[in-house]
């Protein structure tokens, strides 16, 4: 025995033992040396071994033993653990942990390949390549292993004893599942055998015979496990979302799923990702579903279809600099979501109109000019009816200065004079649900073409005004055209459209003159130092001859024949007919900003004035129209916007002053009201948000940033969480729940809250009956973080006018650390539902949820 003490100087050392030719495995020679066949050797690479304390190698026993932070590394094999024990006579090698004062400590970690385990110890033998584990301790993707004995019969097959799977990365899992022996084979499957699911150490009565839990790393293709509905409406019990996913490949997958119910009714559900990186992604979804209401044979019968089509795509700007494709398509069934077996959308059903628009951009590089290719649709789901443009091409030329100097200087008002060009085609279809898809759709499609192009500049005119006289032609061609006949029989105009090529031309010219008047208050005393007021007046002219009374025709509407009504072929164009009337107009505009300057509170500080905003705009616009026989005046509207309370409380404040009296049948008589303009209109909208950082000081710097960054006068949208339940899982971003991010401090108690406040009141007077009040509603929404892993989102609102409340909905959610529970409530109304949900995180135990809902009550 050869013992090798510790150095005090080298406190690690080194060593690789090469069995081939170490000299302490020299045997006496032998006849069998001579032999033609050579036995294979079973350990036949370098032991690479380090140990903290000490190196102990026996010859007799033929072993080496290293204590303290060993680390051996043979082959693929890497080992690290407190004891190792390298035995090459039976060419097995044996690893356990060191128990000190704070229990057993240093356990063995042992990786080979991509794999990786910590156990007890183990027992693990170079010629067979199999391994005996106590204790083991594995994550294979999102699942973690443990096992009470372990035997690896190979590099890619184990069986295990006592077996527990979980995805919670608690050192005491909150949950695992028992069984009693499983087989694991690494970075592909666990199949297991009589399993048990075990809440917080404590059996509970939920066992399956059997379990395959694929381990892969990529997604694979499997069955959807269905959701059991115990029968929540009319149609009965029933299945749903039960499916297949097929993981195509590393770029595009595709699910299919269904629902079953026990009255015959079913619905059909596709959905498809792509992603292929620094190109584009995008995501497809087609949705059927065959609704069956009532009995057979009886009048409440009802049977019906409806169909859903959604598709995003987005492309990577790195994909095409000078080019852009992108898509966002929702299309299908006006009734989709009031009537769905399982899209129950809270947000869609608030929602009237579906929108969708499919963009194709290109700049060309070089020139000034630039293309897009778009096809819309939009649909309103009360009226069902349905606009699409297939497609909308538009030609743009960016403004061009042919008369600029040298290096493009625009100094005098001929080299300031530009130009600009616009080019739009469309091919409109105006439809219904009942027609969408079929050849009628096509019957009533208005197509043209519409050129654009204007030029201006600008004049400095006494010193302190800037005139801006401007052109305008425009030049319309349309492929289709109308014609009237009086129908003698019928006593009626028949009217027919036509195919065919048409075009009208229009121009307008105009001029305006501004100019900036500030005014300035200065205070001596107080912090208030300055107040600036900034009035931008406008007045312009404008002038366009009457077009429309070139292209007039007209037809008997009545038996007499003198009895006749004006009409031009362009009337049910794409773009309209030609403009009629004669305008030769006066415009009048005052455009109103106050700000302040406020010094720092501390007069000995060095920071600068502080600018606040007083009052954002004040706009009155109104028109005059020199060639008008009568009301030659227009309404004079105005706008008022501000921001208080460090920007806060959002304030818009709009509407229209009418200088004419109405008749007794409310209609404008050219004569002016006594005194003052009458208010016809006025809408006053207030947006109000304030959370718990407010009065957080470390918060205010970022407060400040957030501020202004929204610098304008429209605020994000205050109406609460973007809670929807369709989600099978009832998962949501963080974001919208408890306000993000931020932890509750329990100990000092601080709980994050965050409250939006919106007032919205419409005034109307058609000056016969005193004013009246159109909408007067308060709505409030928000979020309050009751612990760290407690959330609550809020969102209603008050109809004060009515005296009711609003659309509500509540969201509770709670994160289980391995679990999330989430709970969506709409407590009343039309919309009366909720959808519970608690489950496992991981997707692989996805399956492992359980989730109960009520939809709202369908109506037909």
């Amino acid at each position: 025995m050869n013992l090798q003490k510790k150095d005090s100087l080298v406190t690690i050392k080194k060593d690789s033992i090469i069995l081939k030719k170490d000299s302490i495995l020299l045997k006496n020679k032998d006849s069998i040396v001579n032999d033609s066949i050579k036995p294979k050797e079973s350990i036949d690479d370098i032991i690479t071994h380090i140990a903290q304390d000490y190196t102990i190698q026996n010859a007799k026993e033929k072993t080496v033993t290293l204590y303290n932070e060993a680390n051996i590394t043979y082959t693929d094999i890497d080992l690290k653990s407190g004891i190792i024990i390298i035995d090459y006579k039976k060419n097995t090698l044996f690893a356990k942990g060191i128990k000190d004062s704070t229990g057993y400590v240093q356990r063995p970690v042992f990786k080979q390949g991509g794999q990786e385990s910590e156990q007890d110890s183990i027992l693990y033998n170079f010629k067979s390549k199999r391994a005996l584990i106590y204790g083991l301790k594995t994550k294979q993707g999102e699942m973690f292993t443990y096992g009470e004995k372990t035997k690896q019969v190979n590099d890619s097959t184990i069986y295990i004893r006592k077996i527990r799977f979980t995805t919670s990365e608690k050192e005491v899992p909150d949950y695992y599942i028992s069984t009693d022996k499983a087989k694991l084979v690494p970075g592909k499957k666990i199949i297991v055998g009589l399993s048990n699911l075990v809440l917080a150490d404590v059996p509970t009565p939920l066992f399956l015979p059997f379990a395959y839990f694929p381990m892969t790393e990529t997604s694979v293709s499997g069955f959807l496990i269905p959701a059991f509905d115990t029968g929540s409406s009319t149609r009965g019990v029933g299945l749903q979302n039960g499916g297949y996913y097929f993981a195509i490949n590393d770029y595009v997958d595709l699910t299919l799923t269904g629902d079953a119910w026990a009255n015959g009714s079913w619905g059909l559900r596709t959905n498809s990702n792509y992603n292929k990186r620094y190109r584009f992604n995008g995501t497809f979804s087609f949705n059927y579903e065959n609704i069956i209401n009532g009995i057979r044979g009886f009048d409440d019968f009802d049977k019906r279809s409806n169909f859903n089509i959604r598709w995003n795509h987005s492309q990577d700007s790195k994909a095409s600099p000078n080019s852009r494709f992108s898509a966002s398509v929702n299309l299908g069934s006006s009734r989709f979501f009031r009537e769905s077996l399982n899209q129950f959308n809270l947000n869609q059903n608030q929602n009237n109109t579906f929108n969708s628009s499919v963009n194709y951009s290109k700049t060309f590089v070089g020139t000034p000019f630039n293309m897009a290719v778009t096809a819309s649709h939009q649909q309103n789901t009360n009226t069902e009816s349905i606009i699409m443009t297939l497609p909308s091409l538009t030609l743009n030329m960016n403004r061009v200065y042919p008369f600029a100097g040298k290096d493009g200087v625009k100094k005098n008002p001929i080299q300031k004079l530009g130009f600009n060009y616009n080019m739009q085609g469309q091919y409109l279809i105006n439809t219904t649900d009942d027609e969408f898809f079929t050849s009628k759709m096509f019957e009533t499609a208005r197509s043209g073409i519409q050129h654009k192009t204007s030029t201006n500049t600008n004049i400095k005119a006494f010193k302190y005004f800037t005139l801006s006289p401007s052109v305008n032609y425009e030049e319309t061609w349309q492929f289709d055209y109308i014609d009237k006949k009086y129908d003698e029989t019928n006593n009626v105009i028949i009217t027919d459209t036509l195919r065919g090529f048409k075009s009208y031309r229009e121009y307008n010219m105009g001029v305006s003159l501004s100019t900036n008047i500030y005014g300035t208050f200065n205070f001596k005393k107080g912090r208030l130092k300055a107040i600036r007021h900034t009035i931008r007046p406008t007045v312009s002219y404008s002038y366009r001859p009457d077009f429309k009374d070139n292209y007039l025709e007209q037809v008997q509407q009545t038996a007499n024949p003198l009895d006749v009504i004006d009409y031009t072929v362009f009337d049910q164009g794409i773009y309209g007919s030609p403009s009629g009337g004669l305008s030769n107009s006066i415009g009048l505009s005052l455009n109103n900003v106050l700000e302040a300057k406020m010094a720092p509170k501390d007069p000995d500080s060095d920071e600068e004035d502080e600018k606040i905003m007083i009052l954002n705009n004040l706009n009155f616009n109104t028109s005059y129209n020199i060639a008008a026989d009568s009301l030659r005046w227009s309404n004079v509207t105005f706008s008022a916007g501000t921001r208080l309370f460090k920007d806060k409380l959002a304030l818009n404040f709009t509407g229209s002053l009418d200088p004419y009296q109405v008749n007794e049948n409310g209609r404008r008589i050219d004569k002016f009201n006594p005194g003052i303009f009458r208010l016809s209109n006025a809408n006053l909208t207030a947006n109000y948000s304030i959370s718990s950082s407010d009065f957080d000081k470390s918060n205010k710097d970022n407060e400040n940033k957030n501020n202004n960054a929204n610098g304008n006068n429209n605020p994000p949208d205050t109406m609460g969480a973007d809670i929807d339940p369709t989600d099978r899982q009832g998962r949501q971003d963080s974001r919208d729940i408890g306000g993000g991010t931020k932890k509750t401090d329990l100990y000092k108690g601080k709980i994050p809250w965050t409250v939006n406040l919106v007032y919205a009141a419409t005034y109307s007077n058609n000056g016969l009956i005193p004013g009246t009040v159109g909408v007067h509603t308060l709505g409030f929404s928000g979020n309050v973080d009751l612990s760290p892993k407690w959330k609550v989102g809020y969102s209603s609102g008050y109809d004060v006018k009515n005296g009711a409340f609003s659309f509500s909905r509540f969201n509770f959610t709670r994160d289980l650390d391995s679990w999330q529970f989430n709970f969506n409530w709409v407590p009343f109304g039309s919309q009366s539902s909720y959808t519970f949900f608690i489950g496992v995180k991981s997707s692989t135990l996805a399956d492992l949820k359980w989730d109960k809902n009520k939809p709202p009550d369908r109506l037909f």
